[in-house]
């Protein structure tokens, strides 16, 4: 392949890529709001139309956001890469007096800084408009702000050592460097699920014990029904920062713990944060992060080895922005192949989005169908529809955008599968 040719692959890819999101945005809003003004026949029981009409508010609202925020990653894109910013980058490191694998961290920390800061104007614009327009925001911006140092720090905590680790393997580990990437890689995915519930998390929100209540004697009655241990129930503070309410199964080994949103316990009753939980149960029982992590180990496999065959390909780093000129010095140094790479694979891997959205959609049926068989499916029903009222979730998703990008299936879907099961 020839440099142009790639280049022009790249191109075609990131316009085919930015303009189905476009596409399938624009289908979301109008498919939204031309339903804006009827609740579903299966939630007018217990879903009000003013209830209704905010969750199609907020969904077009953050889709409009996501409209601008994908055109403007995509500039972003062309900039770092056909723009010459990633070759300037290089080209200011070369002159710096390190040695050359830190040439690389800087590489990556410059280039980290102008992604991020290309980001950040969305995130705040989500959290302090459309977020506090909808009432579910809590946070201060002081609390943002520390939350960005926060997250930033644990990137580097973490994140540094196994930039380093992998700089020096693709310089040091002979043309099999990705096979021990690899394994690094997977050891750092196992790291973070162990450290995450009693290290990580606990650094942004705080933790108590679940009091002695009827929930609680349910969920215990249900753990030792379904044969689970954990390392403890745990109520999170999610109100300090959101109005949206969740519960989820975290950790790995003895690590693993139970955490319910405050939001979520003060509006569901004994019996349905017993099949909430059950749900959620059904992830762990069914050995769905397991594989999900036995997939990512294949992919990110299969990824690395790509990586190493293109690392090797001058037409790769000309195709993305690298001048001719340039080649020695960059071919010279992994990190400019792993920088390019990362930025590129988004364009190349979207058309996947489908099929793990699909996957996920059918552990979602997995784990309701499991908790229709530990819990009253009743009590899941109105425990799910009260999350969707609560969390402003749209009753009624575009098809196509909710099968491309969903890793829930649709609430009418999804409830009317439970009365099925219940049935």
């Amino acid at each position: 392949m020839t440099a142009a040719v790639f280049t022009a692959v790249f191109v075609a890819a990131l316009a085919v890529s930015l303009a189905v999101r476009l596409w399938l945005a624009g289908r979301q809003v109008g498919f939204v709001r031309a339903h804006r003004e009827a609740v579903p026949a299966a939630f007018a029981a217990r879903i009000g139309l003013a209830a209704h009409r905010k969750a199609a508010d907020y969904t077009v609202a953050r889709q409009r956001l996501a409209i601008l925020h994908a055109v403007v990653d995509a500039a972003v894109l062309l900039a770092m890469t056909l723009g010459g910013g990633l070759a300037a980058i290089v080209a200011w490191t070369e002159t710096l007096a390190i040695g050359p694998l830190w040439r690389d961290v800087a590489m990556f920390a410059v280039a980290g800084v102008i992604v991020g800061l290309a980001s950040l104007p969305f995130s705040w614009w989500h959290t302090f408009v459309i977020e506090e327009r909808f009432g579910f925001n809590r946070m201060t911006l002081a609390l943002w702000v520390t939350d960005l140092g926060k997250g930033l720090a644990v990137a580097i905590v973490l994140g540094l050592p196994l930039l380093v680790l992998v700089l020096w393997l693709m310089r040091a580990a002979g043309p099999w460097w990705w096979l021990w990437a690899w394994g690094a890689w997977m050891a750092f995915q196992l790291l973070v699920l162990v450290l995450y519930p009693t290290l990580i998390a606990p650094l942004f929100n705080k933790f108590t014990p679940l009091a002695d209540s009827a929930a609680r004697e349910r969920v215990e009655a249900l753990l030792t029904r379904c044969g689970v241990r954990s390392a403890g129930l745990f109520v999170m503070d999610g109100s300090r920062r959101s109005g949206h309410g969740n519960a989820y199964f975290t950790g790995f080994g003895k690590a693993k713990r139970i955490v319910f949103f405050d939001t979520l316990l003060s509006r569901l009753a004994p019996d349905e944060i017993e099949a909430v939980l059950a749900h959620e149960l059904g992830h762990f029982k069914l050995r769905h992060v397991t594989k999900r992590i036995a997939w990512s180990a294949l992919l990110s496999l299969a990824i690395l080895a790509l990586l190493a065959w293109l690392a090797a390909a001058p037409w790769f780093y000309v195709g993305l922005g690298i001048p001719e000129s340039m080649l020695p010095v960059a071919m010279a140094r992994p990190g400019v192949a792993l920088e390019l790479f990362l930025l590129a694979l988004p364009v190349f891997t979207f058309a996947l989005e489908p099929l793990s959205s699909m996957y996920s959609r059918r552990h979602e049926f997995e784990a309701d169908a499991f908790a229709t068989r530990h819990a009253s499916a009743t009590a899941l029903t109105v425990a799910l529809v009260k999350l969707y009222e609560d969390n402003a979730a749209t009753l009624t998703p575009d098809p196509l955008h909710s099968a491309f990008y969903d890793s829930h299936p649709p609430a009418a879907v999804r409830i009317a599968r439970i009365a099925s099961l219940a049935a």
